[in-house]
């Protein structure tokens, strides 16, 4: 059950910064070193979502 919703908040997070991007495309750098910190941060935590 926790790694189904893992996925989702993954799907959602990523739809979310598809459509930030296609809106302002300068802000692709930002969502993406954001995004990589977020997941870097839960991956070394191990933390459940």
């Amino acid at each position: 059950m926790n790694l189904h919703l893992h996925f989702a908040v993954e799907y959602l997070l990523a739809i979310i910064a598809g459509i930030a991007i296609l809106i302002t495309p300068k802000l692709l750098n930002y969502i993406v070193a954001i995004y990589l910190i977020i997941v870097g941060v839960i991956g070394i935590l191990g933390l459940k979502i």
